[in-house]
Formats: structure tokens, C-alpha cells, sequence
């Protein structure tokens, strides 16, 4: 088989991986973003609650949560994925995985933001307040923006991971890059499955660079 046709065959797979990436992003984000606001609330239940989601995803394995999204409910439930998101046609197996994908990041991108939260000085809160200011006002006119700052490194770290985690996919069955390259291999063909990191290393490189330019962008907001 001819390095093109072998080529052309792992980037199909790859995209693949990249909409379990897109569309993990996509969501797990701004769900990120809510789980965060029920860890701190001050609302006990919803706090704790929130707290023991976040501590049972990140504490298993996230091929263990692909297997439980993927045949859990039909088992327990009687309840069959759907083929399709926004009109997108995509197989209940993509679908079981991105869910899985979704909830997993989303309790990862929530610690991070908690963490970017915190650390603000608690001075600057009471500042915006003897100013006049509503805590709406104090979080998105001061706090927002010196978050985000804090938070591009450890988020490029997890958005990386992400990358490279979309592989466990094949798992479940979904026809990622890896899925393919295994087929490769048993057809005697090894160098495909070694091939694959090329397209890793090179999205994971753009990434790297993306957020190196976003770190110098936001270099002026200093803690």
C-alpha cells in the first residue's frame, strides 16, 4: 500500500479526532465554567454535590467513563444513543464518546477555574465594592480578565492532553487515526501505527504556539 493512500486514510481518522477535540471544547468549557460556580457556592448541598461529581470523573479512568456512557444506559435503561447532533450525522459511538469526553473535561477545566478564581486577592473584590460596584461588575471589570491570564498555561496543558486522549475513542469502536493504523498492523503493515504521531505532534505544535502567542498577548496583566 503506497505511503499516500496510507497518508490520506489516517487523516479521515484523524478527523475523527479532531471533532471528539471541537466539540469537546465546545461544551465541556462553559459546563466547566457552571460546575465551578456549584463548588463554590454557598449553597451546602449544591457545593458538596457538585464536589462529589467532580471528585468521582476525575478519579476514575476516563476509558472506564467511555465504557459506562457507552453501555450503560442501553443495559440498565433500555436507552439507545442517537445518530446525529445538530443535524450532524454521527454514529451512537461517537456520540457515547463525546459525551464522555465532555463530562470528563468539564470537572477538569472546573478545578482550573476555581484555581484561577481563588487566586485573586480577595482585596480586589472589596475594592470594586468601596467603588460602588456590583459583584457582576467586580468579576467581569476586574476579576475576568487577570483569570484568564492565570489559567491559559494549565488549560493549554489540558487542552493538549485532550488531544492526545481522543485516541481512547477506539475503545468504544470509533474509527479514530489509532483505530485505523491498528488495522494496518494486522494486515503486517507496522510503520503506519508509528506514522500516526506525526499527526499528533504537528496539531499539538500549532496548539503550542497558539498559546504561547495568547500567554505574550495577555503578558501585560500582571498578579
Amino acid at each position: 500500500m503506497s505511503f499516500q493512500t496510507v497518508t490520506m486514510m489516517l487523516l479521515e481518522g484523524f478527523a475523527e479526532n479532531g471533532l471528539i477535540f471541537i466539540m469537546t471544547l465546545l461544551f465541556a468549557l462553559p459546563l466547566g465554567l457552571i460546575l465551578t460556580f456549584g463548588s463554590m457556592s454557598s449553597f451546602l448541598p449544591l457545593k458538596w454535590l457538585t464536589k462529589t461529581f467532580v471528585w468521582i470523573i476525575r478519579g476514575t479512568p476516563l476509558m472506564l467513563q467511555l465504557f459506562v456512557v457507552m453501555y450503560v444506559p442501553g443495559l440498565l435503561f433500555d436507552i439507545s444513543m442517537p445518530g446525529s447532533l445538530f443535524g450532524i450525522r454521527i454514529s451512537p459511538r461517537m456520540f457515547s464518546a463525546l459525551i464522555a469526553f465532555v463530562i470528563n473535561y468539564a470537572a477538569y477545566f472546573s478545578e482550573i477555574y476555581r484555581g484561577g478564581i481563588e487566586s485573586i486577592p480577595r482585596g480586589q473584590y472589596e475594592a470594586g465594592q468601596v467603588l460602588g460596584m456590583t459583584k457582576r461588575q467586580i468579576f467581569f471589570k476586574v476579576v475576568l480578565m487577570q483569570v484568564v491570564k492565570r489559567i491559559i498555561p494549565p488549560m493549554g496543558n489540558e487542552i493538549i492532553t485532550l488531544v492526545k486522549d481522543t485516541s481512547l475513542a477506539r475503545v468504544i469502536a470509533v474509527q479514530e487515526i489509532l483505530w485505523i493504523a491498528e488495522e494496518f498492523t494486522a494486515m503486517g503493515l507496522v510503520w503506519p501505527l508509528f506514522y500516526t504521531g506525526v499527526y499528533f505532534l504537528a496539531f499539538n505544535g500549532i496548539l503550542t504556539l497558539l498559546f504561547g502567542y495568547i500567554e505574550k498577548k495577555l503578558s501585560y496583566y500582571r498578579g
